[in-house]
């Protein structure tokens, strides 16, 4: 081990900062976040140094560096632009034995500064020495990615809690246990961060009131249309706190891999035309795992609400009681347009969108075709494919003209994505060059494809 990692208390403690420009800057502000008494030496400061001053949150000494201002201080950091006044700093400063970070330069500093991830009080704290500090930011950025927003309102309420849970549960066991549901429960941290003292005493006393092995809940998180980067930050968070994760055939391989490596994983995939697991059983699955105290993730491809069934799904852990909360995802429409040039809306050709479904009956006569065939307007058709001659036929025939352009586009975002683009009157030709699962766009915004296509060449 190469460094020790400690983290120090600064508060009201004199700091100085040796150096005025963009670089002091930063490292201004992670003092003054850690409370210290900054005083800031340098023979110009920038203007942002000048704004601190005038409001009192820090000190400046213009001139050139000066030993005798180590005086009173606790920690030194020489952030200037001149090695030579950096090297009589870390100089002075060792010889104090006091604590010296040196910018850009490892080995004359005694200390270094980490990359923070900030979640106060949960400190999270990455450094590689100072050999690949762009190594470091991106492991920060990765675990920023991971830990919640309000985990620091998570960690202070915990505290709050922590007589009251040792007064409760008399073994280490049933405390470890409580504490478990307490930091895996979305519906308590997201009434924390939301301020909500009515909900945030409900939800804690059903906590303290249910048996630990009944607290189970469900989490009906959209995955997304399939590349994983489009997974949300706080999708990602409950894919790896689940204990059981319930998904369909629409969420890709690579959203799967991110899934917590030792949860359960159950496959409830349906394709056209065939349901290896009916929907009712599903709802049984979830409300079968949820009650047995598990915390359950319906992972569902792109968004659950829009032609997900996950209202349905909802809908039967209510009429129980069983906990449970939603983590949208971007939804097929919005996924595949993006990815294959296609703006779903524009000032010139469509000021409305329309999300349709494709399972229709064999007339077609349950949507309102003359509505569909409408101008300067974009229709969407998920699940559509088997259906593309219906639709065809009825909006050539409720007079939407036979050259509009439309655009089929198979596995949507993953990198085998396959577009075909063509014009309404050939869309039923088109629809056997792709295969499903696959969105239909129709509208003028799709002869935009020609100069926005950044994604594939397919």
């Amino acid at each position: 081990m190469d460094y020790l990692p400690i983290f120090c208390e600064l508060k009201n403690r004199d700091c100085l900062l040796v150096g005025g420009g963009d670089v002091a800057e930063r490292k201004a502000r992670l003092l003054m976040d850690a409370g210290a008494n900054v005083i800031v030496n340098a023979p110009e400061f920038t203007p942002q140094f000048t704004v601190w001053a005038e409001h009192k949150q820090l000190s400046l000494v213009k001139g050139d560096f000066s030993p005798a201002l180590m005086d009173s201080s606790w920690l030194v950091i020489a952030a200037t632009d001149d090695d030579q006044t950096n090297q009589h700093v870390s100089q002075e400063a060792e010889r104090r034995k006091l604590f010296c970070n040196v910018v850009d330069a490892p080995k004359r500093a005694s200390f270094i500064m980490p990359s923070i991830i900030d979640r106060s009080p949960i400190m999270v704290a990455v450094s590689s020495g100072g050999t690949a500090p762009v190594l470091a930011r991106l492991l920060r950025e990765k675990l920023e990615a991971v830990l919640p927003q309000h985990l620091g309102k998570v960690a202070q309420f915990a505290g709050q809690l922590r007589q009251r849970v040792k007064d409760t549960f008399t073994t280490m066991a049933e405390r470890r246990r409580f504490w478990e549901k307490l930091f895996a429960n979305d519906r308590i941290a997201q009434s924390l961060a939301n301020n909500d003292p009515a909900a945030i005493h409900s939800q804690t006393e059903t906590l303290f009131s249910t048996p630990l092995d009944n607290q189970g809940e469900v989490v009906l998180v959209g995955a997304g249309p399939g590349d994983a980067g489009l997974l949300t930050l706080k999708g990602l968070q409950q894919i790896q706190q689940a204990d059981i994760v319930v998904y369909d055939r629409l969420v890709s391989d690579d959203v799967m891999k991110l899934v917590r490596r030792d949860a359960d994983r159950v496959f409830v995939g349906k394709r056209a035309g065939y349901h290896c697991v009916p929907q009712e059983e599903i709802n049984q699955i979830l409300l079968r795992e949820a009650q047995s105290g598990k915390r359950v993730v319906r992972l569902k491809g792109g968004d659950p609400f829009i032609f997900g069934r996950g209202g349905e799904e909802l809908e039967t852990l209510c009429e129980v009681g069983i906990p449970f909360s939603v983590v949208p995802g971007i939804t097929a429409a919005s996924g595949c347009s993006a990815y294959s040039g296609i703006p779903l809306t524009h000032r010139d050709y469509a000021q409305s969108v329309r999300l349709v479904t494709g399972h229709l009956k064999s007339s077609g006569e349950e949507l309102d075709w003359a509505s569909l065939a409408a101008e300067k307007q974009t229709l969407v058709f998920y699940m559509g494919l088997n259906q593309a001659p219906a639709i065809e036929k009825n909006l050539l025939a409720h007079g939407m003209p036979a050259e509009t352009p439309c655009a089929l586009v198979e596995n949507g975002t993953a990198t085998t994505q396959k577009v075909v683009q063509g014009t309404l009157d050939k869309l039923a030709v088109l629809a056997q060059q792709v295969q499903s699962p696959s969105l239909i766009i129709v509208g003028r915004v799709v002869g935009l494809r020609e100069k926005l296509n950044w994604f594939s060449n397919h």
